[in-house]
C-alpha cells in the first residue's frame, strides 16, 4: 500500500521548471511547488500473500487496486 505524489504530475513539473530554466529563470528564484493531487494504491496479491485483510471501505476509496 502507498500514498504519494502522482508520479506524471511530478515529472509534469519538472518539465516546467526546465522550460523556465531554458527561457533563463534563476532556478534560486523559483519557488517550491508543493504538489496538490496525491494517490493511494493498494496491492491486493501482495496483501494476500502476506496473509493480510484489507478493509472493502479501504479498497473503495483507493485510486488504484493491483489485484
Amino acid at each position: 500500500m502507498s500514498y504519494g505524489i502522482k508520479i506524471a504530475d511530478g515529472y509534469r513539473q519538472v518539465a516546467v521548471y526546465a522550460g523556465q530554466i531554458f527561457k533563463g529563470a534563476n532556478p534560486a528564484d523559483m519557488p517550491v511547488v508543493q504538489p496538490t493531487r496525491f494517490e493511494a494504491l493498494i496491492n491486493l496479491r501482495t496483501a494476500k500473500a502476506r496473509d493480510l485483510n484489507i478493509p472493502q471501505s479501504m479498497l473503495l476509496r483507493a485510486d488504484e487496486v493491483i489485484d
